[in-house]
């Protein structure tokens, strides 16, 4: 039980610290109204699921990485550097899969909404 616990902190403390953990969590709750008011399918929310769990994921990762690089070392080194910038560049691939994704799912439902 107590490793739960310490993911649950590590999660808790993510999204204390982090700004951008917080920005995919609202992104989070905005996919999760939308798929609520319209008439998404269970593949589609599956679909949107996967990819809010996917940046989650990655987010909390590149947490981990940052501050594993910070402990190694305080100095500005390139390859400190380069290992939160793969880090980050790795959530924001996710992000905007996630986003075209979810753009491919919506826009049709709103257009039928709104449009016609």
């Amino acid at each position: 039980m107590k490793p739960f616990w310490f993911a649950l902190h590590g999660i808790v403390h993510a999204v204390r610290t982090e700004r951008n953990m917080l920005i995919h969590l609202v992104s989070s709750l905005l996919v999760v109204v939308f798929a609520w008011w319209l008439p998404t399918t269970k593949l589609e929310n599956l679909i949107l699921f996967g990819w809010v769990v996917l940046v989650i994921a990655l987010e909390l990762m590149n947490t981990a990485v940052e501050r594993t690089v910070d402990l190694v070392t305080k100095d500005i080194h390139p390859l400190a550097k380069q290992a939160k910038d793969v880090a980050a560049g790795s959530v924001l691939v996710a992000a905007i899969g996630a986003a075209i994704t979810a753009l491919f799912i919506f826009c049709p439902y709103i257009i039928d909404k709104f449009v016609i």
